[in-house]
């Protein structure tokens, strides 16, 4: 009996593309029992299911999205419980448990390991644990920082008090790229001629987006060439290849983003026509930054004009980086299979980036990221535009909005009715777990090799 009942167990035991789904699912449905509790709203009333859901599924999937004002429709502690929401998605469910796991000192078994290992969606288990240590207290390190950065302005606005939960607050909703906030119903609108404010907000977004291997390549190396005196060059080649990409494509984005705001929109009356010349600059340049997966708003997204919408659309779908708390399908990715594209048209059979060969597999992998995020993309938004009363442009950027867990709307959320709400839940949740499951699919499928072979077929395309 004892046996047949191991047997079953082994049988029903999910396997890690089914357990990181289902923990992400897990913690929203603990979320939302917990915000539908009365004293979760500051009117002392239970919220309605689809407001609760909505509103835990943005907090784990790091979104932003919103249907209540999050400093008005909750109390203290229904904050809080978006808080630890924020932190939880931003980490991720199997990072965290390990973390506990950890300090509680209990064991690792190969497939905790494993479940890590494809959680984090690292290659190898070798340091596995020491990375978890310096995630978890890097993490920690960069919202502390965050918090007594933000007091310096938060304190003397609101008072102590509310001042260091507001700082503690958005440090950890900007780290997490989450974009929830408790300033007010503008998000950051009213700072927007504030450097300080808006200066924190990017640093925190940027190393949330970065992506963990990239901090700590940086780190490494930056100890390495304070020994031996490298130039800032020489500090470059040490770098991983992971790591130059990475920085290479976050600056540009972000600068050719910064640029093609202010050009797009330097004469547009309704965002920064009538601000001077460096608060155009500024603004532009947070737009550029915010806009991947960020979700924090210090002009209406709703007044930004065609081009411009255009623009945010391309910098949504892309996203930040690999193994960090951004969404999107991640810069690399999309790098990858532009370059795949630009390697067929130049003939080339071996695709390199910094004298380091590309595997097809890899090229593969990232072709189906991004084909199956923008097929998805493509059936919410016509879902969502049949449903509701919105325009397709306005429906297109909800839904890129969602899936790529950026959290910036263009006044649609909150007008949302149930069925195009519980659309833009499936978008959030499936743009916070889809490029993991879709990663770890493929990587799960490397060395299988088919039974039989194939006589190869006579295709045309193009």
């Amino acid at each position: 009996m004892q046996h047949d009942a191991e047997h079953r167990m082994k049988k029903i035991r999910l396997a890690p593309i089914h357990m990181i789904p289902g923990s992400f699912l897990l913690a929203i449905l603990a979320g939302t029992l917990l915000l539908k509790l009365p004293w979760a709203s500051a009117s002392g009333r239970s919220t309605d299911f689809v407001t609760a859901l909505f509103t835990a599924t943005t907090s784990v999937c790091v979104t932003g999205l919103v249907v209540v004002d999050t400093y008005a429709h909750w109390s203290t502690f229904g904050q809080i419980v978006i808080l630890l929401l924020i932190q939880i998605g931003g980490l991720g469910i199997i990072t965290v448990a390990s973390m506990m796991m950890l300090m509680l000192r209990k064991k690792f078994t190969l497939s905790d390991r494993t479940l890590l290992q494809d959680a984090l969606n690292v290659d190898s288990s070798s340091g596995l644990l020491k990375l978890l240590r310096r995630i978890v207290i890097g993490t920690f390190l960069v919202e502390g920082m965050g918090t007594v950065l933000y007091s310096f302005a938060f304190v003397r606005e609101y008072g102590f008090g509310k001042g260091i939960w507001a700082s503690a607050f958005t440090a950890v909703s900007a780290f997490c790229n989450a974009g929830i906030d408790i300033l007010g119903p503008d998000s950051l609108v009213r700072y927007r001629a504030d450097s300080y404010v808006l200066g924190v907000t990017m640093l925190l977004i940027i190393l949330g987006g970065l992506g963990y291997v990239v901090w700590f390549d940086i780190a490494s190396n930056a100890k390495h060439a304070s020994e031996y005196g490298h130039s800032l060059r020489q500090r470059f080649k040490r770098l991983r290849e992971h790591t130059k990409v990475v920085l290479c494509l976050t600056v540009g984005l972000i600068i050719i983003g910064a640029i093609l705001f202010l050009i797009t929109e330097y004469h547009n009356p309704a965002t920064i026509q009538d601000m001077n010349l460096k608060d155009k600059i500024l603004n532009s340049l947070f737009e550029s930054v915010t806009l991947r997966t960020a979700g924090f708003a210090t002009i209406p997204q709703q007044n930004l004009n065609g081009a411009s919408s255009m623009i945010a659309y391309f910098l949504m779908f892309i996203g930040g980086s690999p193994i960090g708390t951004a969404g999107g399908v991640k810069t690399v990715t999309m790098f990858l299979v532009i370059l795949n594209a630009l390697s067929y048209v130049r003939g080339k059979s071996v695709t390199t980036v910094f004298n380091r060969k590309i595997s097809n597999e890899l090229m593969r992998k990232a072709a189906a990221i991004v084909q199956i995020s923008f097929m998805a993309m493509i059936v919410l938004t016509v879902l969502l535009v049949l449903t509701n009363p919105v325009t397709l442009e306005d429906g297109l950027f909800e839904i890129i909005s969602a899936l790529a867990t950026v959290g910036l709307t263009r006044g649609v959320t909150p007008g949302l009715n149930t069925v195009g709400r519980l659309i833009v839940i499936a978008a959030m949740y499936l743009g916070r777990i889809g490029p993991i499951s879709m990663a770890v699919f493929f990587m799960k499928q490397k060395g299988n090799k088919p039974r039989l072979e194939y006589v190869e077929g006579r295709f045309h395309v193009g």
